[in-house]
């Protein structure tokens, strides 16, 4: 009958064994989630997002450009395309504010044509 008593390197290298594989795992799965999930397209990018609320922002802007050009204009779809543009850039500046954005200007004149 032996009695040996495992030493502390002998524990840990049969500990190690046993979590080797779960280690290797949560590695793997902490590299791979991020990466396979940022392909699916399961991730919002800034960028994306900040153009998501740009163009929302220019759609506000337009609609009260085109609110403000209407009450000038009641029927501004009877204007030339060059005479709409400029009451889209006359009212495109919002308040408080002398810049013009031409993204507004363009989805302004646009609403005008309708």
């Amino acid at each position: 009958m032996s009695s040996h008593t495992p030493s502390f390197t002998e524990r840990a290298a049969s500990k190690w064994a046993e979590l080797k594989p779960v280690v290797f795992g949560v590695v793997i799965g902490l590299i791979a989630g991020p990466v396979l999930s940022g392909f699916s397209g399961f991730q919002v990018r800034t960028s994306a997002a900040q153009a998501a609320a740009h163009a929302n922002i220019v759609e506000l802007q337009a609609g009260i450009c085109s609110a403000q050009a209407r009450v000038e204009n009641a029927t501004p779809a009877t204007l030339g395309w060059q005479a709409q543009n400029d009451l889209a850039r006359k009212h495109a500046a919002m308040p408080g504010s002398t810049a013009v954005d031409p993204e507004v200007v363009y989805a302004c004149a646009g609403k005008l044509a309708r």
